[in-house]
């Protein structure tokens, strides 16, 4: 056996590996967000709304492409299709810097989505392999706090590479990153998946794990919940440019406010982490989906009635994505927690759920923007009620349960329907 396949990874550098590729999706998303306009003038691109194009076009091409990643990671594990994906990623970025117009530069991003796919299903999949239950959660939300570094950074990246240089300057500065942290991979990140635990490329057994998935009521409800909550934060975040630019006036202090967003979602990431082994995955996450969706209730009857100056609608907005992030960490946990078996093909359902769906519900949003808040506060409550309509399915119609797997012991006892 390789050392790659029996090497441990110590627990700190576990977590800042898996956050930091996961962070590759958020920084080809926010990092671009500055740069926008002068990629819309620079191809002839007039209209704003089209411009969002950009980050849907990427969220697509990850969506479509998570589903082949699945099957290929159970089959062939953990290792070589991470590898693969973030090489690719790597080349369509590259060659994105020197795309000659709008078409093309799409083409390139749907390219790099795809590659991102590897990363979407697999990170996810190694910590499933690795953890389980409660532990599994507290990974997840320490994970997903470090992964908001990026967030937090990348529009002020974006701009202070705008200053700097052109606008080609922001993929060349994606494609030396990505194609350091495949390099770390390749050094650092062993096997997870034993050869005894692979599942063969065979229809009828891509078909029996898809099947695992879809008729396990809790997971996919929850996966579905998940793609619900994506939605109501890809719809902001295509229009948050426009919202804090042209609405709020900020200008170049947009990455700043952008920032404090996306670190009010680390904080409650943390914090998440400190009591999810206290009060358990549903307790906290169906909380958070209730605070979540009565907030964006509020926000949206205020936007209604008249504009909302800029201290109320972020502090609306700080609420809401402080529950944000309790939901989505644990949420996405509750949907992976009963699958360990298929944990790949799992991951790759709900990737493609979470992201196509939530993509196309979100460019909905996006593509409705008319110089108000009013259809992003709309997103947000629609997205709330149905993914509280989920969870309710999930657990039969009853919150702030502990699930059955907990119900009879401390420790996690795999559901397999």
């Amino acid at each position: 056996m390789s050392d790659h396949a029996t090497r441990v990874l110590p627990r700190i550098e576990f977590i800042a590996l898996i956050a930091a590729l996961m962070a590759l999706n958020a920084l080809a998303i926010d990092v671009m967000l500055p740069a926008l306009p002068y990629m819309g003038e620079a191809l002839g691109i007039s209209s704003e709304n089209e411009r969002q194009f950009v980050v849907s076009s990427y969220m697509l091409g990850m969506g479509i492409a998570v589903l082949a990643f699945g099957p290929l990671t159970d089959r062939f594990g953990r290792r070589g299709p991470l590898l693969v994906g973030v090489g690719i990623y790597v080349v369509a970025v590259i060659i994105a810097a020197f795309a000659p117009n709008f078409a093309i530069l799409l083409v390139l991003r749907f390219v790099q989505g795809m590659g991102a796919a590897s990363v979407r299903v697999i990170a996810t999949a190694v910590v499933r392999d690795r953890y389980s239950g409660r532990e599994m959660a507290e990974i997840m939300s320490l994970t997903f706090m470090v992964f908001m570094a990026i967030p937090i950074i990348a529009p002020g990246i974006g701009q202070v590479l705008l200053l700097t240089g052109p606008w080609q300057a922001i993929f060349i500065f994606m494609g030396l990153l990505a194609a350091a942290f495949w390099v770390w991979t390749y050094l650092r990140l062993p096997e997870t998946l034993p050869e005894s635990q692979r599942r063969p490329l065979a229809l009828r057994s891509v078909l029996d794990s898809f099947r695992i998935v879809f008729t396990n009521r809790v997971a996919i409800s929850y996966g579905l919940a998940g793609m619900f909550l994506f939605g109501a934060l890809f719809g902001f975040i295509t229009s948050s440019q426009q919202i804090y630019v042209d609405i709020y006036g900020l200008g170049v202090y947009f990455p700043v406010a952008f920032a404090a967003m996306a670190g009010l979602m680390a904080v409650s990431s943390f914090t998440n982490s400190k009591v999810v082994r206290r009060f358990g995955m549903r307790r906290l996450s169906h909380g958070a989906m209730l605070v979540f969706t009565i907030f964006s209730g509020i926000w949206l009857v205020l936007a209604l009635i008249g504009h909302l100056p800029l201290w109320l609608f972020f502090s609306l907005l700080a609420i809401i994505m402080f529950a944000f992030g309790w939901a989505s960490s644990n949420m996405n946990s509750l949907s992976m927690e009963p699958l360990g078996a298929v944990a790949g093909t799992a991951a790759s359902v709900f990737g493609f759920v979470q992201t196509v769906g939530g993509a196309v519900l979100g460019s909905l949003a996006g593509q409705m923007f008319n110089n108000t808040t009013i259809p992003v506060a709309t997103n947000y409550f629609l997205m709330g009620v149905m993914a509280l309509v989920c969870i309710l399915v999930a657990e039969k119609g009853k919150l702030f349960g502990v699930g059955e797997q907990y119900a009879k012991s401390d420790g996690p006892v795999m559901d397999a329907h």
